[in-house]
């Protein structure tokens, strides 16, 4: 399995056959080199969208429609979305899960907002946003999505027994370090906590040793470069 940033909160995820893109915010993005856009959507299979802000959402339909991919998102982005420039949407809501033919994808809670907010057409509803479970090679990955820190975490890691924790972990428009440290000491059993959500702009963090410095014990801390695959 290689999980693979691509800056802001977008993520390659290549685990059991499937090359699932998380909220590939490409063209845009100051953290992420728009020449290499081709490597990052390079054999992709589908794209899970998490919620409707432009910084996740902006460049999906370009990216389904040139890669011929579908979108998983929350079913009301699903009907605003169906018809789209010849894209397939495949809406579902929180608890669902989608079998993506030995992988799965469960959508789960997340304490945040959503809209469109890129379309020229001002401030437009988007359903609500969301979080993932992505299962396969006997792995278990919590995509938090943009969140706060929610009592519910402690059903999903119940439920989901997650090893693997991908945290927005920013500070101001979603849990910072300290929350996302929090979080993964009072909820969960993660293996390794892979950070998203910052140095994209300066009023997010830009250092991830807070959330370091405070992880329990066993669980490690894997800082993402670029396009540069984490190997699990």
């Amino acid at each position: 399995m290689k999980i693979t940033w691509l800056g802001h909160s977008g993520f390659r995820i290549e685990i059991g056959g499937k090359v699932l893109l998380i909220d590939p915010w490409l063209a845009g993005n100051p953290g992420f080199p728009e020449d290499r856009a081709a490597e990052a959507t390079k054999g992709a299979t589908h794209i899970c969208l998490t919620h409707g802000h432009g910084d996740h959402a902006s460049t999906t339909l370009a990216i389904a429609r040139d890669q011929g991919i579908p979108v998983l998102c929350i079913h009301e982005i699903a009907q605003l979305w169906d018809g789209k420039d010849d894209v397939e949407v495949m809406g579902f809501g929180k608890g669902g899960t989608l079998d993506l033919d030995g992988v799965s994808v469960t959508m789960t809670h997340a304490v945040h907002s959503s809209s469109f907010d890129f379309t020229g057409e001002g401030l437009q509803y988007a359903g609500d946003p969301a979080g993932f479970i992505i299962r396969g090679e006997g792995h278990s990955i919590y995509v938090s999505g943009d969140t706060d820190v929610m009592a519910d975490m402690e059903v999903i890691a119940d439920r989901y027994a997650p090893d693997i924790g991908i945290l927005c972990a920013g500070g101001h428009f979603t849990m910072d370090m300290e929350g996302a440290a929090y979080a993964a000491n009072r909820y969960f059993d993660f293996k390794i906590v892979i950070p998203c959500h910052y140095k994209t702009f300066p009023l997010l963090a830009q250092d991830a040793e807070p959330l370091r410095a405070r992880l329990p014990e066993g669980t490690r801390l894997v800082e993402p470069q670029v396009l540069e695959p984490i190997t699990i």
